[in-house]
């Protein structure tokens, strides 16, 4: 037994040294192979990988090379003074103005425009304006007489005009003020659809010359007060009359208008229906919310008809459409000069020159407004202010009228 025991000892420790003996042997031959094998093969780099440089130079890290300078703490001398400091070492409290007030600049440094209002030079004066701030002081005229009743008829929708037993007409009846001795080129203007804004036809016979002839729509509400005003004021009026234009029915004068499609008996009641919207005229025009008629007055019998019957009652008319020639059985003329086609500033300034160089060349010369808007009664004002200097008057329309072309009818009255 006791031989057994060394011998079973030798044998474990044998054992156990043959098993260290194959571990060494087998890591020995894994390096030999790995060795062999050699480096792995290189491969393409991601994007992530590819960031750093294979061979990154040393960055500079002036963090913890060299840290940045602290900022010295403020002496406890260069501090502002404690709350507990005396009262004269403590400046006063600012006030609301002060606080309020931008600090001042640095010496080198200057102030901004903003903050030093008082170093920077005084802004130019404005040109001066065209239109003059205050309104000119028209020459006032003498009031129109007050509608005559022997110049009136009654009619099926109210009074009519007529020629007077004497032989008056509304033409001399209610014509405005003028000098027809002044041998200067006269200039008429007509400014149409008065008394459908309120605003506008207050502000038209208010700060235009009486001179001017204002066109009273037959559809405004309050015809015979607007007109009744334009009378004290001195201002001869027409009566716009609707007629048929171009583009109708897209274009669409109302329900009175006179139509091509119409009867004869039709059409003479929408005129006296016209007719008798307001007393005190001294003519008509063809002409209501800037349509003209165009397409009735092709229509050659039907409106040479409507002349002769405004003739028969004393009246005039004015052909609104430019350029074509005056009435054949009326007394009257055609417009020369659209003013407000387009209603800009630009435009009706160099419309109103135009109208001066048909006046100068022909003797006289007739524009026509559709409207009272702010833009064309700014331009009339400015213009007829300065109308003297260049010798040129402003004429009521009935100045500028043209007897009709001899006809048998109208020798025999």
């Amino acid at each position: 037994m006791a031989e057994g025991l060394p011998r079973r000892v030798f044998a474990g420790w044998r054992g156990l040294g043959l098993f260290w003996v194959l571990v060494l042997l087998l890591l020995g031959g894994g390096g030999l192979w790995l060795d062999n094998l050699g480096p792995p093969e290189p491969r393409e780099a991601t994007v992530a990988e590819a960031a750093p440089s294979p061979a990154p130079a040393p960055i500079p890290a002036p963090a913890q090379a060299e840290p940045p300078p602290v900022p010295a703490p403020v002496p406890v001398a260069e501090t502002p003074a404690p709350p507990a400091a005396t009262p004269e070492a403590s400046p006063p409290p600012p006030s609301a103005a002060q606080a309020e007030a931008p600090a001042p600049a640095a010496p080198d440094q200057p102030a901004p425009v903003a903050e030093a209002p008082a170093q920077t030079p005084d802004a130019p004066a404005p040109p001066p304006l065209d239109v003059p701030v205050a309104a000119p002081e028209f020459p006032a005229a003498r009031p129109i007489p007050a509608p005559d009743t022997a110049l009136l008829e009654q009619g099926r929708f109210g009074a009519l005009p007529r020629v007077g037993a004497d032989g008056r007409t509304s033409i001399r009846a209610y014509a405005g003020q003028f000098d027809r001795q002044d041998s200067r080129p006269r200039i008429g203007i007509i400014v149409a659809d008065i008394g459908i804004s309120n605003a506008q036809t207050d502000d038209a016979i208010r700060r235009l010359p009486p001179a001017v002839t204002f066109a009273i729509s037959p559809y405004a509400p309050r015809a015979a007060q607007v007109a009744e005003r334009l009378r004290a004021k001195g201002a001869e009026t027409l009566i716009g009359l609707p007629l048929e234009p171009a583009g109708y029915p897209l274009n669409d004068p109302g329900n009175r208008a006179l139509l091509t499609g119409r009867s004869a008996p039709e059409n003479m009641a929408n005129l006296e229906w016209v007719l008798s919207r307001f007393p005190g005229y001294v003519g008509a025009i063809g002409v209501v919310g800037g349509m003209r008629g165009e397409r009735f007055a092709a229509m050659e019998q039907s409106y040479l008809a409507l002349q002769e019957s405004l003739r028969n009652r004393g009246l005039l008319f004015v052909d609104a459409r430019p350029g074509v020639a005056g009435p054949a059985r009326a007394w009257g003329r055609s417009v020369d000069v659209i003013l407000d086609e387009p209603a800009t500033r630009t435009e009706i300034e160099r419309r109103l020159g135009e109208l001066e160089t048909i006046a100068k060349a022909r003797g006289s010369a007739l524009g026509l407004a559709h409207a009272a808007t702010p833009v064309v009664v700014d331009r009339l004002v400015a213009w007829a202010a300065g109308l003297e200097r260049r010798a040129v008057v402003l004429a009521p329309v009935s100045v500028l009228i043209r007897r009709p072309p001899e006809t048998a009818e109208t020798r025999t009255q």
